[in-house]
């Protein structure tokens, strides 16, 4: 394998492969048929190991892929969460959420609590463990969601809808942090209709439900958008107070025993 003709020969096949769409063993070629040769593969033994290469790398090609996409971005392992911490809060509701058995039902989970709490951590932890498992999966905060679709042309903001009605699983973060107008109400709306009884959503929110007509002001299918929602769906309340404040006041006083 070390002769030019040999080098030449195994680039050829390398390119080969490439134009054929197989991307696990053209890189590693070389190291690829010197196993071969040293274990004495058999041409079936060959093609089984030439398989199971691209069935790996296109696993961890399409896992990549669906990470990028999803916009989960960096967040904290669920190991780091403080059970203790929060005053109140439905451990059972969210470890059974972590089973990912809300797929089969097409059921909602909501996370309702104060700012601080965890509840984006925890639908990230939730997301991300969707993406391993082979779903597909879009995080989005409130905001960046509706303004995605107010700025579409009616035709763009179909497209959107569809996009967000055929993901596995969509969440929607920070429902209730800023005030929307009763435009946004109806796009919302629309989001949660297209996958009502056919695929879940996660939200999370530090309103109670009862005060979305005020995050919402003048919308006329609060109760409606609230009613298809909720039909299906695991509602969880998070109290107590803000982790950001005691982490805050942990490291001044930290900072304060340096002095």
């Amino acid at each position: 394998m070390n002769s030019p003709k040999a080098k030449q020969t195994a680039s050829d096949l390398a390119a080969q492969l490439k134009h054929v769409g197989l991307c696990a063993v053209p890189d590693t070629l070389d190291d690829f048929l010197a196993a071969a040769v040293k274990a004495r593969w058999s041409a079936v033994q060959i093609l089984e190991a030439l398989a199971q290469a691209e069935a790996q790398e296109r696993s961890k090609r399409s896992l990549e892929r669906r990470l990028r996409i999803s916009g989960i971005k960096s967040f904290k392992p669920m190991a780091d969460f403080d059970w203790s911490w929060p005053k109140k809060i439905e451990r059972d509701i969210i470890d059974r959420a972590f089973t990912l058995d809300f797929f089969k039902e097409a059921r909602n989970l909501v996370l309702v609590g104060r700012n601080g709490l965890g509840k984006t951590m925890i639908a990230q932890n939730l997301c991300h463990t969707a993406v391993l498992a082979g779903h597909s999966v879009l995080f989005r905060s409130a905001s960046t969601l509706l303004e995605e679709l107010h700025r579409q042309s009616p035709e763009g903001r179909r497209r959107k809808l569809r996009a967000y009605d055929n993901v596995g699983l969509l969440c929607i973060d920070e429902v209730g942090y800023l005030s929307f107008d009763d435009k946004a109400a109806d796009l919302l709306y629309e989001v949660v209709n297209c996958r009502y009884e056919r695929k879940p959503l996660i939200i999370t929110t530090n309103r109670p439900f009862k005060e979305w007509n005020e995050v919402f002001p003048n919308a006329t299918c609060i109760v409606t958008l609230l009613d298809r929602l909720l039909h299906h769906a695991d509602v969880t309340l998070v109290e107590g107070n803000s982790y950001r404040v005691r982490e805050s006041e942990q490291e001044s006083a930290a900072r304060r025993k340096k002095r």
